[in-house]
């Protein structure tokens, strides 16, 4: 057995002020039964960076029916590995008990998650119990990902208990994978989206070694079920440093794998300047994450999607299709096409499509049209879309000026903005029909970037 490094309370920054109230309620209550009781992963790894953790994952030598009788708030969940989730009303900590590396690699490395279902011991077959194979505390440390994120806290003497050098690297800001970094990521290919996760969020250089298999291994990401992949991309993106994290991921080649439609159509330059709507999209997701304002998915694929369905509306317009049943069969091609790799649930990609449509409305505004617009639900989303791509250089400035006026302007004006903007002998002077009215649009209400 290798001899951890430990570092002791006086040398190290991690303060129980600093810890949920919760967690540490945990920690005692297993270190009072007797059992090992430490935080572990990110937490730790956060709490030595002097940042603050968005959860608490505690580890221990207890077995889950150990642990959920000693919580009567809690509940054992997975099927493959079986975890402990303590509940404390929104607040969850996460225990598990000490694994070692799987005797079937192959088995035990599968990309597919565990179904988060209550489960009794006689819920589990045989061999699925076999994959519940527990270990030490330095079995376990060897199986997690990156050294950062093996450290231990142990709130028996309040000291960090290190196996892999994790502590150096936090000092050194190094990002280094746990063992061989192409036999982890054939074990799962997601490590090599986690790698370009950790890095953006924390800053660190991704180690040479660590790396240098992304390149090779990149095309495994397409074997990882699409269901699991759109997690991974909220993670990648809506952490706040989706702009750092897209260009890693651009620069290590992975990017096209996820996006391969968009890749191909980033690689074109528009009119002899590159495309910019996606870093545009992704700098203010992470300006409103930073702001604590919500944020919603639909926006986010919105802007991934919107230069492939332009470049196939182009396409189908060219062979004699009008623009606006150009643009709806782009967005069904563009739409199947990606479904192969990150699944979209309905509830996002049918108002992304929305917001694509708006695109070409925002151009009729005669008659009522301009005010059935501003009454849509979906105007805030694809306005803030079609400034971006006023931004990026694609769209005309003058569309979103007469747009941004004529949210805050009064009836009359807004009335003299559409008569100015209809054909001769179009119906600008017809009044409103009684009981129309034209509500303020509340801008706290956006939700998208």
């Amino acid at each position: 057995m290798n001899t951890p490094a430990i570092i002791p309370r006086e040398l190290h920054f991690i303060s129980r002020t600093l810890i949920s109230e919760n967690a540490l309620k945990v920690l005692h209550r297993l270190k009072d039964a007797g059992y090992a009781s430490l935080l572990v992963g990110g937490c730790v790894r956060d709490l030595m960076l002097g940042r603050e953790p968005k959860d608490f994952d505690v580890v221990t030598d207890a077995r889950p029916e150990q642990i959920r009788k000693l919580f009567h708030n809690a509940r054992i969940i997975g099927r493959r590995f079986r975890l402990v989730h303590v509940r404390f009303g929104r607040e969850i900590v996460e225990v598990a008990t000490y694994r070692a590396i799987p005797r079937d690699i192959t088995e035990a490395s599968s990309p597919i998650e565990p179904p988060e279902n209550e489960v009794t011991e006689n819920d589990i077959p045989a061999e699925i119990m076999d994959h519940n194979v527990y270990g030490t505390q330095e079995e376990d440390a060897v199986r997690r990902d990156f050294t950062v994120n093996a450290l231990y806290y142990d709130i028996r003497d309040f000291s960090v208990i290190d196996y892999v050098e994790g502590a150096v690297d936090l000092k050194r800001g190094i990002l280094r994978v746990i063992g061989n970094p192409e036999s982890r990521y054939r074990e799962d290919p997601v490590r090599m989206l986690r790698a370009v996760r950790f890095a953006a969020k924390l800053g660190f250089k991704i180690e040479e070694n660590t790396a240098a298999p992304f390149r090779c291994l990149a095309p495994l990401l397409t074997s990882v079920p699409p269901a699991r992949m759109y997690e991974e991309v909220l993670k990648l993106f809506h952490g706040g440093y989706a702009l750092e994290t897209f260009e890693l991921l651009r620069h290590y080649g992975l990017f096209r794998h996820l996006f391969p439609l968009t890749e191909n159509s980033m690689e074109r330059e528009e009119e002899g300047f590159p495309v910019t709507l996606v870093p545009r999209a992704l700098a203010n997701t992470d300006a409103r994450i930073n702001e604590n304002k919500p944020v919603t998915p639909a926006f986010l694929y919105a802007a991934m999607l919107w230069e492939p369905v332009r470049h196939k509306t182009r396409e189908l317009v060219a062979n004699g299709m009008n623009i606006y049943d150009a643009r709806t069969r782009a967005a069904e091609q563009v739409l199947r096409e990606q479904l192969r790799f990150i699944s979209i649930p309905k509830r996002f990609s049918v108002p992304m499509r929305e917001i694509w449509s708006f695109q070409d409305r925002f151009e009729r505004r005669a008659g009522m049209q301009a005010y059935r617009l501003l009454e849509n639900k979906r105007f805030r989303a694809a306005y803030d879309f079609l400034l971006l791509r006023v931004e990026s250089g694609e769209a005309n400035g003058a569309l979103t000026d007469w747009w941004t006026r004529f949210q805050t302007a009064g009836d009359h004006e807004r009335r003299a903005m559409i008569a100015a903007v209809t054909p001769a002998g179009g119906k600008s002077k017809r009044r409103r029909r009684r009981g129309t009215r034209t509500p303020p649009v509340n801008k706290d209400e956006s939700t998208t970037p």
